[in-house]
């Protein structure tokens, strides 16, 4: 992947500057992640009704965690998705009845829980996700790999200046 300081040149920070060009330029970087992020959101509440029609997207945001990380501490979950305890608490209950994930207890400490995703689980995330991929390739058909790459890296960068705020770093989500 190319970095994205070969993709353009980096400008002076926007922070301070008072210049009228970079004003413009961060507002409409505002309002196209707004955009985003609203059709994210979107496309998460229909993911997750895939999985289960009662289900909401912050359930499937938990499944996804569970997918890529594996067997996970409550507490743990929760940080990755940036709510508290009782939040995480009510969704795995609800995913538990669903028969989509399990409790047992963590192999590190017998009293405590690691959560996972049941067969069932696995077999549910894998569909939708590849739809979701599906997905991704049409929308993104017809960029170039180069600009596919530049993307990406300035979306890097973005999520980074998050973890500096104590955000839990992303580890392929």
């Amino acid at each position: 992947m190319s970095n994205p300081s070969d993709a353009a040149p980096d400008p002076a920070p926007i922070s301070g500057t008072g210049e009228p060009a970079a004003e413009e330029a961060l507002a409409a970087v505002e309002r196209q992640l707004s955009l985003l992020w609203r059709r994210a959101r979107s496309m998460s509440q229909q993911l997750s009704r895939q999985v289960h029609p009662e289900m909401e997207p912050a359930a499937y945001g938990l499944l996804s965690v569970l997918r890529t990380k594996g067997p996970i501490r409550l507490t743990e979950l929760a940080s990755c998705i940036g709510v508290g305890k009782p939040s995480v608490s009510r969704q795995v209950a609800f995913l538990e009845g669903l028969g989509l994930v399990s409790k047992e207890a963590d192999p590190l400490d017998g009293r405590a829980q690691a959560i996972s995703l049941t067969a069932k689980g696995e077999e549910k995330m894998h569909l939708v996700q590849d739809a979701r991929r599906e997905v991704f390739r049409e929308r993104l058909a017809e960029w170039p790999a180069g600009e596919l790459e530049a993307f990406a890296g300035y979306m890097a960068k973005l999520n980074a200046t998050y973890e500096r705020d104590g955000f839990p770093r992303d580890e392929g989500l």
